[in-house]
């Protein structure tokens, strides 16, 4: 059991094996510490400390002026989505309703069951510390009543049906759940969705909680391994709010309040971070439906910034904390940090620790426990959260024996070889991490557990493919240079309770480290001659560019390469060329055809796409480093010697023809296919970018052909970003300029020229909506002041909570999405305000719109406005660059477009120093309301 965990679960009667290995801890998120406020059960979730019972919020609720037929309408889209998916297989389901809160769904027919669960992007990681253990205290009120249940009421409903409920708080996220007959699978909706969302918070009732709370709390400290990690946590995540324990502290908790914790539900519980999981005998449509009903009308509030991972601290030192007590035994805690959920090294950690101490057969286990008898017990976990992560060893022993344990501890952790593990071994844990999750099925609750854990904080369930491969497949060496990195006693803090009038001092053991387990200056030029270096750019002989940008959080490799050209590089008879030859390139080359080459990517867990702009092209790809001998030469063959077999052209201009009548079938699509036509009167940026389906169907292989002679001709820009094997790609890049390249031979983008139509008028019968967008011409990148300026008023307008928003939808009624934004070249760009709203509507909107801007040109924007915008591009910047590739990406195409690949970061920090008056000197220079382009697609 991870020692920060309270109880152990009823798992008998399950049959959850969790003797098997800490991952489970790990990976499966909502199996949590249950509340103190209901029956003390637990259930063992993501190695984060599970302690209590959920939320609850009142939303407001969107109003309708015909509510019968939005609802019907709402239900006739829902069961179409439903049925769509379920076409796609036997799921899990996947639906993002409206509001932006995902619905998970998931047949399953073994039992007579339906476990209900919903999660929510709020833990105990989410507060100040002023108010540390509000996510708990509140998973303990949710209990307490709703506004149409009294407290204990839920209970009494659950379980009068042969029910079973329960709730969890951890770091990052809280999640109340319920397992029902399969009959009552709507009680059980309606009983998680009414605690999350109208608990009533009763002030008398937190009043004799609170004390529950603290009763709580006290017991904790009782216990060796909670006391231990609460202390750790506090070392190890010092500065970032992981740092105090979920249960918070008694000084906080007793200063919450009814107020404070009804602050904290509005500002978190928002449907766009909730996911709702319904798993069990059910039927998924009617599962749907249901869920609408239930939540389709909440709305979000505020806006609501992904959190970014925590640095790893550098502390420099061994910290070690004695804590002398009436203690039986000696309880030794020693962590180490390691990165979060988004870390590529999960796998490998865990691996990693499993070799180490993940049980009985184990190094650690098998040499102190078994042949030098030290230790009654000794366990190596990770413990991996959404933000950061820690490596824990656990030891339990005689006193007498703490110094003689600590000192070979540390020597054999200074002299750690995976070389020495043996294949079986390495299969061992492959197979027992495999079959933990495996197991996770076995019962539905673990299932649902497993399912909704991927969903919420993974995205998919692809990624517990994406896991069992890395553990598959990670070498000794690999497990070697992470261990180097991790396990560093500069990072170390430890814990030890020892019994009172033990004479070592803290001072003592931390000589011990200093002197078992010296610091290894030799370790940070393990790998100095194909290791990652500095960040840098180096102009390659034929006028190409490469671009480093080292990050060895994940051991993988992100390329983007860039080109000038794509659109740019086509006449007005051949729109739509780009877009097929980047749809063919990736379907095999000499060597392989299309599918020997998905086989030989997939195999490698590697992927490579193509894609064509209006004034770009570009091939990407992202493998895990230690394939980079396998990718590097595929790649280049990709480039100079792809197949473009007659078949695979030909299901290319199928998909490509087939993509197109797809936008053509849905306004909004209609709309964006036709906006670049409509405002530019000639050139690349005027043409239909997929083309027209006659032609797209005439063209042949030789004009594919002679499209990416040219288009590969050019000088490229490729950017690296990851853990890379620097050597290889500088032979790679330049070999490729040196093959591919006809020196300086670069495409010229002319200033495109403005339409002289101002009205675009499309129709798409038989549909219910209206689409209206108003486009405003503006300056292209290079106008850095302009684009600041301009980013910082989309922003003010855009969102759930953003003028256009606020006034168009909430105070008007007008349509169910009103935004916002930009699009930009260098050298041109407009701004477009867009609402799909009912045809009567339409000028009722117009006039919104206008009369925004006309506010917008005569009224300077409040300063709250302007530090909410300025707020969302700094949170929008790095929620869309926190991946390798996005990152080497975003440093090709600035690159290749002439700019420095900082200039992003650069606009944003231009637009933290503009105020008011220097948006609306912008605003009545672009924001001309006489000089707008219109297009609407009308029903």
């Amino acid at each position: 059991m991870f020692p920060h965990q309270k109880k152990a679960v009823k798992t008998t009667a399950k049959g959850f094996r969790f003797d098997k290995l800490p991952i489970i801890l790990l990976l499966l998120g909502a199996l949590l510490m249950v509340a103190g406020c209901k029956i003390e059960k637990t259930d063992r979730s993501s190695k984060q400390e599970a302690l209590q019972a959920p939320a609850a919020v009142k939303m407001s609720q969107e109003t309708s002026s015909s509510p019968k037929s939005a609802e019907d309408s709402a239900v006739k889209e829902l069961k179409k989505e439903i049925s769509d998916a379920l076409s796609s297989g036997e799921g899990p389901h996947v639906i993002k309703l409206k509001n932006g809160m995902t619905l998970l769904i998931k047949e399953d027919t073994r039992f007579p069951l339906v476990n209900v669960r919903l999660f929510v992007h709020a833990g105990s990681s989410y507060e100040t510390p002023d108010q540390a253990g509000i996510s708990h205290l509140l998973e303990h009120m949710v209990f307490k009543g709703t506004d149409k249940r009294a407290p204990g009421q839920t209970a009494l409903e659950i379980e009068s049906v042969g029910g079973d409920m329960n709730a969890a708080t951890s770091f990052d996220y809280t999640v109340f759940y319920v397992e029902v007959p399969e009959k009552e699978w709507k009680l059980g909706m309606d009983i998680v969705t009414d605690m999350a969302f109208n608990a009533k918070i009763d002030p008398n009732e937190l009043k004799s909680e609170r004390e529950v709370v603290l009763s709580e709390l006290e017991r904790g400290e009782d216990n060796p391994g909670s006391r231990i990690f609460k202390t750790l946590q506090s070392i190890v995540w010092q500065g970032n709010s992981y740092q105090w324990p979920i249960i918070g502290y008694r000084k906080t908790v007793e200063k919450i309040t009814s107020k404070d914790i009804h602050a904290y539900i509005d500002r978190l519980y928002q449907p766009q971070s909730m996911l709702l999981s319904v798993v069990g005998k059910i039927d998924p449509q009617k599962v749907a439906i249901e869920a609408e009903r239930l939540c389709g009308s909440l709305k979000s509030t505020q806006q609501v910034v992904p959190p970014v991972e925590f640095a790893i601290p550098a502390t420099g030192k061994t910290t070690v904390k004695l804590i002398p007590g009436k203690w039986n035994k000696a309880y030794i805690g020693v962590a180490f940090p390691i990165p979060g959920l988004s870390s590529a090294k999960v796998a490998g950690l865990e691996t990693l620790c499993e070799l180490l101490g993940g049980g009985e057969t184990s190094k650690l286990y098998r040499e102190f426990k078994y042949e030098k008898r030290m230790v009654d017990n000794i366990s190596v976990s990770s413990l991996t959260l959404e933000r950061s992560g820690m490596l824990y060893i656990f030891a339990t022993l005689d006193a007498d024996k703490v110094e003689e344990f600590w000192k070979e501890l540390m020597t054999e952790m200074s002299t750690m070889d995976f070389s020495q593990f043996t294949d079986r071994e390495m299969e061992r844990v492959s197979l027992n991490l495999e079959d933990s999750l495996f197991l996770t099925k076995e019962t539905l609750s673990g299932l649902a557990s497993k399912l909704g854990y991927f969903q919420f904080f993974e995205g998919g369930q692809q990624a517990e493919e994406n896991y069992l491969y890395d553990a598959k497949n990670i070498t000794r060496s690999q497990l070697q240079k992470l261990y180097t990195e991790y396990f560093v006693p500069e990072n170390m803090a430890a814990c030890m309770l020892l019994p009172e009038g033990f004479k070592a001092t803290e001072k003592d053991f931390e000589k011990v480290v200093a002197k078992s387990w010296p610091k290894k200056k030799e370790a940070a030029s393990i790998s100095t001659s194909s290791g990652p270096g500095e960040a840098s750019t180096i102009e390659l002989s034929n006028g190409s560019k490469l671009v480093f940008i080292p990050d060895t959080t994940l051991p993988y490799t992100a390329m983007s390469i860039y080109w000038n050209g794509g659109d740019a590089d086509l006449t007005a008879e051949d729109q739509g060329l780009s877009a097929l030859v980047s749809q063919s390139l990736t379907r095999g080359t000499e060597s392989m055809n299309a599918t020997e080459l998905e086989d030989y990517i997939s195999d490698r867990a590697a992927s490579v796409g193509a894609a064509a702009g209006r004034d770009v092209f570009s091939i990407t790809s992202k493998f895990p480093s230690r394939f980079t001998a396998d990718m590097l030469p595929l790649i280049k063959e990709i480039m100079t010697a792809p197949r473009f077999a007659a078949i695979e052209i030909d299901r290319a201009k199928q998909d490509q023809v087939s993509s197109i009548k797809r936008k053509e079938d849905r306004p909004v699509s209609l709309a964006f296919r036709n906006i670049f036509p409509f405002l530019f009167k000639k050139g690349n940026y005027s043409y239909y970018h997929l083309g027209v389906p006659a032609k797209i169907m005439s063209f042949t292989e030789q004009n594919i052909r002679d499209f990416w002679a040219k288009q590969s001709s050019r000088p490229f820009v490729i950017a690296i970003c990851g853990d890379y094997d620097r050597d290889a790609l500088m032979a790679f890049a330049h070999e490729l300029d040196a093959t591919l390249v006809h020196k300086n031979k670069l495409v010229t983008v002319p200033v495109p020229e403005w339409g002289s139509e101002y009205k675009l008028e499309l129709t798409l019968p038989d549909r219910n909506q209206a689409h209206l967008m108003a486009i405003f011409p503006i300056p292209g990148m290079e106008d850095e002041d302009a684009t600041a300026g301009l980013s910082l008023l989309r922003a003010a307008l855009a969102g759930q909570s953003g003028l256009l928003f606020r006034d168009l939808r909430d105070k008007q009624g007008l349509g169910y999405t009103v935004t916002a934004f930009l699009w930009q070249a260098p050298k041109t760009g407009f701004m477009a305000f867009y609402i799909g709203t009912k045809p009567e509507q339409v000028k009722q909107a117009m006039d919104g719109f206008e009369k925004t801007v006309t506010m917008l040109r005569k009224e300077d924007l409040p300063e709250k406005e302007i530090q909410r915008a300025k707020n969302i591009l700094n949170g929008e910047y790095y929620q869309e660059h926190q991946s390798l590739l996005s990152r080497s990406s975003e440093s090709a195409s600035l690159i290749v477009k002439g700019f420095a690949p900082d200039l992003d970061i650069k606009i944003i920090e231009k637009a933290k120093k503009m105020n008011a008056a220097d948006i609306r000197l912008l605003i009545n220079k672009y924001l001309d309301w006489s000089k707008k382009y219109i297009l609407t697609v009308q029903p």
